[in-house]
């Protein structure tokens, strides 16, 4: 192996399934009694030959640890063995369901990335961002995170109901959730047994953009049309169907391979085509616009805003705490900006962001402090409360922005007390100088959505009228003129 690309993993998975029209992932399964010697080595040539007869059909490899753990540090040896003589366009999956924090953890993504050379690896949400993160550090390595598993037991812990801030709900939806906040997009998937046809769609509605490893054709008798038309992404993609047994024993594993992937091909344009009825499941933004509008948080008419100016829009955002599903959505996409930054605080800006910067720290892990608009006479006299050090770097959160100047505001306050400050991330840009103000002086901004975008959301969902958005541009316009 030359040395696999650094692109990030999901990308390379994209970028393959769409090279070769295939949905397929090979697993690597040297059972005991498929061998013709029990050791290492016949485990290499096993996967060797399994590797020639499959590789033009396989989107990625999946080797199971536990098959070449069983011989030692011999087959410790045959697994790094068969991961390097992967060709390098082919993502490789490390299936081992890893499940630890802190340096132990640490230990376990060097071992699967530096030392075996694999691209992603299978692991337990049971521990949290914690148990995640670790195998996170580098771009070019991903996760896919058990969610829905297609043993039969597992219904006693993963279909349990939770009781969550959001309401009722089964343990896996609630992974499906969480596990995206855990790194960046296009470093965390899914893994939901295709022989849970019901809890692959629950966990698509949940989680619309994720790739989802889907175990369970074949041997375990999982139903591949199924699996398709309730996991496959609306692009009809984002499904692997991965394979092992079915293809190893086979009289002709290539011939095999060829085959499942030609029937995955048929079941998929079927699917795709409406001959089965694929799930059409909103992007996450424009079901968040959507709710954005119907709660009343977006409202359109008359309003005069804080600056004295006329607006057809007004954003009141503080409603979001009456809607807490809502709520965790925001948070979750504030989460997908911050995953790209590196800081030590969310410093949420009071009043309407100290609920969504809660919302926020709970989502990703991140403690949160905040800066007061007025010094306490008594007690600590604290102007930043929470704990921190001087030299520390915060993201400052807010819910929108129209200008600049209560951000300056706050991060002096911040600054004052030792804090380092750097990003402003906020849900809205109402687009009238915030970014050029802030920019201007040295901040990096950054938005879930501008006004236009969340006023074109609600347009292509039949909130906004054309008037109204003619209205919105000619605010937008005559506000960028004004001195």
């Amino acid at each position: 192996m030359s040395g696999r690309p650094k692109a990030l993993f999901f990308d390379r998975v994209e970028a393959r399934a769409q090279a070769i029209d295939s949905l397929l992932c090979v697993g690597l399964d040297p059972h005991q009694g498929e061998l013709e010697r029990d050791d290492a080595e016949e485990a290499f040539a096993f996967c060797k030959r399994l590797i020639d007869a499959t590789a033009e059909v396989a989107v990625a490899f999946k080797p199971n640890s536990a098959f070449f753990e069983r011989h030692g540090g011999a087959g410790i040896e045959a697994l790094r063995r068969v991961i390097a003589y992967i060709p390098d366009e082919i993502p490789v999956i490390l299936d081992v369901k890893r499940g630890d924090i802190a340096s132990t953890a640490d230990a376990y993504a060097d071992a699967a990335f530096a030392g075996l050379g694999a691209g992603a690896v299978t692991v337990s949400p049971y521990l949290g961002s914690d148990g995640v993160k670790p195998f996170l550090k580098a771009d070019e390595h991903g996760v896919f995170v058990l969610c829905r598993t297609s043993n039969d037991a597992a219904a006693a812990m993963q279909d349990v109901s939770v009781l969550l801030p959001l309401g009722v709900q089964r343990y896996y939806e609630y992974v499906a959730m969480m596990a995206p906040t855990w790194g960046m997009p296009g470093q965390v998937g899914l893994v939901v047994g295709a022989t849970q046809p019901d809890a692959l769609a629950e966990v698509r509605e949940v989680a619309p953009d994720l790739w989802i490893l889907a175990p369970g054709v074949g041997a375990q008798g999982g139903d591949l049309t199924a699996a398709l038309r309730a996991g496959l992404r609306d692009d009809g993609s984002g499904l692997l169907i991965s394979a092992s047994r079915a293809i190893s024993r086979a009289k002709d594993p290539a011939a095999a391979a060829r085959a499942l992937r030609d029937e995955v091909r048929r079941a998929r344009d079927a699917v795709v085509a409406g001959e089965h009825g694929l799930h059409d499941f909103a992007d996450t933004r424009a079901a968040l616009a959507h709710a954005l509008f119907e709660t009343g948080c977006v409202k359109l008419g008359k309003y005069t805003l804080k600056s004295g100016l006329e607006s057809p829009i007004y954003l009141d955002l503080r409603r979001l705490v009456a809607y807490p599903r809502h709520l965790f959505t925001v948070a979750r996409e504030y989460t997908q900006l911050l995953a790209r930054l590196h800081f030590d605080h969310i410093a949420a800006l009071p009043y309407a962001a100290l609920p969504i910067g809660t919302a926020v720290s709970l989502v990703g892990g991140w403690p949160l402090i905040y800066p007061r608009r007025e010094a306490k006479d008594y007690g600590t006299k604290a102007m930043v409360e929470g704990v921190f050090e001087p030299g520390d770097v915060a993201v400052v959160l807010d819910d929108l922005a129209t200008t600049g100047a209560s951000k300056v505001e706050a991060i002096a306050r911040l600054e004052a007390a030792g804090v380092e400050v750097h990003d402003i991330v906020v849900l809205v840009d109402r687009e009238s100088g915030a970014r050029e103000e802030l920019e201007a002086q040295g901040f990096r901004f950054h938005a879930v959505f501008t006004l236009r975008e969340l006023v074109a959301f609600g347009h292509a969902e039949g909130l906004v009228g054309d008037d109204d958005v003619a209205r919105v541009e000619a605010f937008l316009l005559a506000s960028v003129k004004a001195p």
